[in-house]
This record gives C-alpha cells, structure tokens and sequence, in this order.
C-alpha cells in the first residue's frame, strides 16, 4: 500500500506543501528498508497531518511516555477506562494531546503491523502521534499554538516495509539511535531499590539494615548502586530536605558509599506538591492557566503543579538541585513524573510543551555529568539521547495483575509486557529498566512461577536489574535466581511473538552464557513455544 504524505501520493524526491497557516519544504530519501521523510516546516502549522495509509487488521500501539503501554490492538480497540483516568488522575498522564487519547485507539511516535512500520526519529519541537480515523492510520504531528517565523526541522518520519515486525523495529530503533546522536552508557546498573517492600513509609533503620545483609553478603547480592527511593524526603519539591529521624542528604549517601557501593536517590524534578516549600515560595515557578498555578496531576493525595522549565530562575534551581545531590555523594539519579514538564500551559518561554520539556531535561543532564540518569514516568522520543537509563513500563507491584488493561496501574504483568514488546529500544535509546526484580517468597502475592520468569526474562533481555526486596526475607533459592539472572545478561536479544497476545520468545546472542533461548507465556493457560510446553504464567528454556 502507498500511503499518503501530506495528502499526497508518496514517492522520492522533494516535497513542497502549503498548508493552510504553514509551508513544508521537504525530501523522500530511499533508505533500506523504506523510504524517511525529512525537511523544515515554517508558520503556524497547529496540528499537520503527514502520514496516511490504509489503516492494517492489527498493529502495535506505543504510548508516549515510560508507564503507559505498548501492545497489540486492532482499529476498534478502545480504552474506556482513560476518561476516569483523565478525571482523576491527570488529562495529562498518557498524552499530552487528551482529546485525541479518548477517541480510539493512539500510538505516539510510532505504529508499527505485519510487513510494515511508520516511525518519527525525533520528538524535538512537536509531538508525533498515530490515530485511525475513516478506515485509515494516520500520522500527525502537533505543534500545539507555536509560531515558526523562519523554518525549524520537521520531525523526521520512517517509513519501513518487508520483514517481520522485530526487524522493522529494529530498523527503526536503530535511525532513532541515529537522528538522536545517542551514545549508550558502557554501565548496565545492578542494584538495590527501596520502593517495593517498603514503598512510602521507607525509614532511615530501615535503609541501614538492608545495607548491612547486602554487604555481608556480596556473593548474593552482587549490587552496584544502592538507591533510596521516594520515602526520604518531607514533600514533592523539597528533595533537599529529608524527613525526622533522617540524617542530612550527605549522610545519608555517605552510609551508602561506605559500604562500597554507587548512592542512588529518587526525586520528581519537575514536580511541585501544592504543600511543599518550594510551591509557597515560588508559586510562579509554575506551569499557569489564567494566571494562576495549573494542576498537573493528583499523587501523594496532593495536587501537583509542574515547573515551567523555561523559567530561567526554574533551571537555576534544577542545576543546583542536581549539582547539590551530587555534591552530597549521589551519582544515580532516578528522576520520576517526568511527563509532568511537557503539559500543555502557559509558561515564560513561547515555545512548545515538548520544547520546554527537553529544556529542563538538558538542564538535568548537564547537572548531571557523567553521573547515571534514570528516567521515569518520561516521554519517551522528546528524552533520546538526553537519559541513561529509561523505565520502559508500568510500576511492577507485589501482585501479577489485578486489571485487564495496561493504563490501570501497578502490576507484574504489564510491566514486564512492556519490557518485552520495548526491548528493541535498549541500547539504541538507552539501557532498558524493566522495573525491580520482587524475589522474597513471602509479604507478597506472586507465585514462585511469576517471580522467576520476571528475573530470568529482564536478564535474557540484557536489561538493568534492580532488586525491591526487604534482603533478609531472602531465602538461598532466591539468592540463587538473582544470580542465575545476572548470568544471561551481556547478549544482544531479540523478542519474537510481538503481534501475538501473551505469548514471546527471547533469543539472546553473544553474551557469557551463549545462545540462550527463553520461551515466556504471561497467560493463564499453558502454551507452545517453538514446540515446547510452556506452563501458565512462566518461562521455560528451549534447544
């Protein structure tokens, strides 16, 4: 099928469009396998259409940011459950265009289907996404109200056919890695999470009792970072200031480093809660509607507002937050509710929100030296080349799955679903994180088949491995799946199955433990996986 750009049939060659408040100047290269489309875009072009084609049977649907999901879905697929979202959560949450997300099904960056894939390589100024609409799949790019007076890039479009689907994403994956400039952190993190056992009433004794079992221990668990999680501090925006019966920030870092391990520290940058200090000493660092503070989203049972990251006193702050953090003794940083700098508003730079956002991003990275910088809760494309590390799923939780959609929260499943159908992005935007490995056989509702498959598959995909256990509940079978994960790390993986329902098999190459072949079945009814019998929720090994 030949689709359409910018309303026209497609072919080689230059490409010049008046739009009705804007003009594109383009060209069609040939490239192996399809064509890009790259070029400048001037005026005031609000939401363009660029990309049409015959909408396929089934195709892979991306959201644009780290907790949303990626999976299979058909033209009629639709997701009732975002308007409650939207309500009480946040308009915000899984795009930053609402009134397209509660039409049908939408993929931001990318759709991709049998034999075919349509991907943007940059989310530099506007922000691309695919809907269905009258029986066709189409590609838009929003430039929100902003007004180009000389022409800036347009945000570069693949169009890949022929091949199955992995290698189409792999493509793609590959000219993101490209167009971006990315240079991949040669450290893949092994480490410690506080977050799952202890989620938000994490203590100070408690931080100093896992340190001790780790560093007794440093055969089982082999970490290299030790990260503090939210917990710690005395509100959403006060990250300098941690809660009584801490020590200061310094030490509290410093009792990580002296054990020998890498400090670690959680913090929501772009985040104010309408409660902190910083919220009522600088309530006009915010993101504004009608002159005042705009909410962002509900968390923490608060309101949380957003910086506006072009405030020049804003990224001063950001720098110095940062650089403080580090100068206290942390050198990973998880960096959460990131979406939160590319809502839509008034700020004090006329730019757009997918603009501002990658303006406080870049202040962070910068900040950040050579330090480790996990994102999460991000826009995806918009964060290439300027991150680590990148949660690429939903929260994991204690419990398998408690609702049948990936935009309903917490659970192993969808996080480890995500982990799968994104892998194509490690190494080529960043080092995956498929979330923390829950290994403890008590406190927790996960079966040993569900534990196990979590750890074996985050290894076999070469994936950052974190574990979120109290460490003592640790018995020595589980002590020996954590290192039984580790030793598949190291290939270069390929997950096939992407346009099925549950089930995948990953094949990892080159790496310590060899050619490994690991069939995953996330359903609930025992599957073949290239001819063997995998059980209900489990993976197994295949010849």
């Amino acid at each position: 099928m030949t689709p359409q750009l910018f309303g026209k049939s497609a072919r080689a060659g230059r490409l010049v469009r008046r739009l009705e408040k804007a003009r594109v100047e383009a060209v069609v290269e040939k490239t192996a396998p399809g064509h890009i489309l790259k070029g400048t875009i001037s005026g005031r072009p609000g939401r363009v259409e660029v990309f049409r084609v015959p909408a396929p049977p089934a195709f892979l649907l991306n959201n644009w940011q780290s907790w949303g999901p990626m999976e299979r879905v058909t033209p009629s697929t639709k997701f009732p459950e975002l308007e409650t979202i939207v309500r009480d959560t946040s308009p915000y949450l899984f795009s930053p265009l609402p009134d397209t997300l509660l039409r049908g099904p939408t993929s931001d960056y990318f759709a991709a289907w049998d034999g075919g894939l349509a991907g943007f390589l940059t989310s530099r100024v506007g922000h691309p996404f695919f809907t269905v609409e009258g029986g066709d799949l189409v590609g838009r790019v929003d430039y929100f109200d902003a007004e180009f007076s000389s022409a800036v890039p347009l945000e570069p479009l693949a169009i890949l056919s022929g091949g199955a689907v992995e290698d189409l994403l792999g493509a793609y994956g590959n000219l993101v890695k490209r167009a971006n400039r990315v240079r991949i952190n040669p450290w893949n993190p092994v480490g410690w999470c506080s977050w799952y056992y202890y989620f938000g009433k994490l203590g100070w004794p408690d931080i100093l009792e896992n340190l001790d079992v780790a560093a007794r221990d440093r055969r089982s668990f082999p970490f290299d970072v030790f990260q503090v999680d939210d917990g710690y501090e005395t509100d959403i925006g006060d990250w300098m200031s941690a809660k009584p019966g801490y020590p200061d920030l310094a030490g509290l870092a410093g009792a990580i480093t002296r054990k020998g391990y890498r400090a670690g520290i959680w913090t929501a940058p772009f985040s104010a809660s309408g409660t902190s200090e910083l919220f009522a000493e600088h309530p006009d660092w915010m993101v504004s509607e009608g002159g005042k503070p705009k909410p962002c989203y509900n968390g923490w049972g608060k309101t949380i507002c957003a910086l506006d990251t072009t405030h020049p006193e804003v990224k001063n702050w950001l720098h110095e937050t940062v650089t403080a953090l580090r100068r206290a003794g942390f050198s990973y940083l998880k960096i959460d509710f990131l979406f939160a700098a590319a809502m839509p508003g008034t700020r004090r730079k006329k730019v757009t929100p997918i603009q501002a956002y990658r303006e406080g991003l870049k202040v962070v990275r910068r900040a950040a030296g050579k330090d480790f910088v996990l994102a999460c809760g991000a826009p995806l494309l918009p964060s290439v080349g300027l991150v680590d590390g990148m949660r690429v799923g939903e929260d994991t939780a204690p419990c398998w799955k408690t609702k049948p959609s990936g935009f309903q929260g917490p659970n192993a499943y969808f996080a480890l679903k995500n982990a799968l159908l994104r892998q194509f992005m490690h190494r080529a935007f960043w080092l995956n994180d498929p979330d923390c490995l829950l290994l403890r056989g008590r406190e927790i509702e996960l079966t040993r088949n569900e534990r196990e498959l979590y750890a074996l598959a985050a290894g076999a995909l070469d994936n950052m491995v974190i574990d979120s256990d109290k460490l003592s509940l640790l018995e020595r079978e589980e002590k020996s799946l954590f290192r039984r994960a580790l030793a598949l790390r190291g290939g270069r993986s390929r997950v096939s199955g992407l346009l099925g329902e549950e089930v995948y098999s990953i094949h990892s190459r080159g790496g310590p433990s060899g050619d490994v072949r690991l069939g995953v079945n996330l359903s609930d009814r025992e599957a073949v996986v290239e001819g063997a019998v995998v059980a209900p929720r489990s993976g197994a090994f295949l010849k």
